[in-house]
């Protein structure tokens, strides 16, 4: 086993990219960003799309690019999904921070370090209607020496005046291969070998989350050594195994009801939650069928 494997970071940290220019498969958003970088005059900004597309990395990484690691810490203030974010949050933490003013930007080295801080805001579309009316008004009121951004996963949760104060930017999905670029990238750095079919086996569990494709190859790391199988992969992720997956599939199709509810009885059963068994079925499904449906039509 190699030695990184006793490193307690997570690698989702590790190998997070730490400059826009980095973050893979966004490339409109690294062009418009990397100019904006240039100016150092950054807007609001709400970046959306899926879970482990980059949103996250690249907040951080405006941010650090702009001050660096000595004034990080004083100019940005992040607040994430393990943090509240209720109205009490917006009217006090949130407010105390965007109210003081910082001294005129001077550039120090390669950091522009703007006269502005920096606010993010991870899972913002988890925050309350009227947290967010609060923050709006909050966003109004410093905008002058504050930047507020916004990472979430569903914009239609963002209340209008607030989306409409900010710049957009979606995260496309990633494609299988970009993910499996990069996992490829981790194993050959931390000396893992990958059995036969084990990667497409973790770009299905993760369900193009590559957040949670490197949490994943970390924890099957720990537990199974450096030769990891698609087996291993499937028992640290919880994921309902292929084979029952196709066995319910196989009789929906078939029209056969008894089989049917005794295999998702035995699911069930096992202790996975019928949500996970309805979007694995439902996820095998879309695959089946667009494969069968593509043949077809080069068939023809």
């Amino acid at each position: 086993m190699a030695p990184l494997l006793q490193s307690s970071q997570p690698w989702v940290e590790k190998y997070r990219p730490k400059q826009i220019k980095d973050v893979a498969h966004q490339d409109e958003v690294v062009r418009v960003l990397t100019n904006t970088l240039e100016t150092a005059n950054c807007p609001h900004m709400l970046f959306y799309g899926p879970p482990g597309t980059g949103k996250t990395t690249t907040a951080l990484a405006i941010a650090h690019q702009l001050y660096g690691p000595e004034l990080y810490k004083s100019r940005v203030l992040e607040l994430n999904a393990s943090d509240d974010r209720g109205i009490n949050v917006v009217r006090t933490k949130i407010k105390d921070f965007a109210a003081v003013a910082v001294g005129s930007g001077q550039r120090q080295g390669v950091y522009p370090c703007p006269p502005y801080k920096i606010i993010i805001l991870d899972e913002a579309d988890s925050m309350t209607e009227d947290a967010q009316n609060a923050l709006r008004r909050t966003m109004e009121t410093y905008s002058k020496v504050t930047r507020f951004f916004f990472i979430c996963n569903y914009i239609s949760r963002i209340i209008e005046p607030l989306a409409s104060r900010c710049a957009k930017f979606r995260f496309k999905p990633l494609p299988e291969e970009i993910m499996s670029n990069r996992i490829l990238h981790i194993c050959n750095e931390e000396g893992l070998t990958l059995e036969t079919e084990a990667l497409s086996t973790l770009s299905s569990v993760s369900q193009g989350d590559l957040r949670r494709a490197i949490t994943y190859l970390q924890g099957a790391a720990r537990l199974f050594g450096s030769s990891i199988s698609s087996k291993d992969l499937i028992s640290v992720s919880g994921a309902i195994p292929r084979e029952v997956t196709e066995a319910i599939y196989a009789a929906c199709k078939n029209g056969d009801f008894d089989l049917a509810n005794k295999e998702v009885n035995d699911v069930i059963a096992e202790g996975y939650p019928v949500s996970q068994m309805l979007a694995q079925v439902l996820f095998f499904l879309h695959l089946t069928y667009f494969h069968c449906h593509c043949q077809f039509s080069i068939d023809r």
